[in-house]
């Protein structure tokens, strides 16, 4: 479980093809990774991935075809910015969403406008999600936490404010750029309910 709130930028060192999958090396400040064990969960744009090695800078991921299939990890290359986010702990601060670390579709940048000194962010999504995109709602953005300023059909816009574009990949976003989306987890569940309660009457 994550809340969307990004605590560094990493790098992708090295990518390896195995077997039709991936192994992903990954590069991050020392102190961020101190406390980060085998087998422990870390959000890397939005996807919820699994330490399976590490050295004092770099960790290592292993990339299932159904993943690559679903997010933009394919595209990335040595060299490329990462969000991450480590799973969250019970004493954590809930400064953002519920965040899963499970994308649900892949977005496109369409329009990206200066707003003093923020960004006011257009993305289009597939179809077929946008009845769980609702204005003044959550959504994750290359696991990003973003509050939904506007919605037309399957399109979104979101603000984002200096701190964000400082801190987390954004601020590198350019037009037609892929993300990763995870829906808000409340939203799934209001179906399920709504769907449930339509097929019992």
């Amino acid at each position: 479980m994550f809340t969307g709130i990004i605590e560094t930028v990493g790098e992708v060192v090295a990518k390896e093809l195995r077997e039709g999958d991936v192994k992903l090396t990954l590069k991050a400040d020392e102190s961020y990774l101190e406390a980060v064990m085998l087998g422990d969960s870390i959000a890397c744009n939005g996807v919820c991935l699994t330490v399976v090695d590490r050295t004092s800078n770099q960790f290592m991921l292993d990339v299932s075809v159904e993943t690559l299939s679903l997010t933009t990890i394919g595209d990335w290359d040595v060299g490329s910015k990462v969000n991450l986010e480590q799973a969250m702990i019970a004493s954590s601060r809930f400064g953002g969403h519920i965040v899963s670390g499970h994308i649900d579709r892949i977005g496109e940048i369409i329009d990206i406008t200066e707003d003093a000194r923020s960004w006011r962010m257009t993305v289009r999504v597939p179809k077929n999600i946008r009845q769980y995109i609702a204005k003044k709602g959550s959504i994750s953005v290359d696991g990003v936490s973003l509050t939904i300023n506007s919605v037309e059909d399957n399109e979104f816009s979101v603000n984002i404010v200096p701190h964000t574009l400082s801190h987390t990949i954004i601020g590198d976003y350019k037009l037609n750029q892929k993300v990763n989306i995870e829906i808000d987890t409340i939203a799934r569940y209001v179906e399920r309910l709504v769907s449930l309660s339509h097929s019992e009457n």
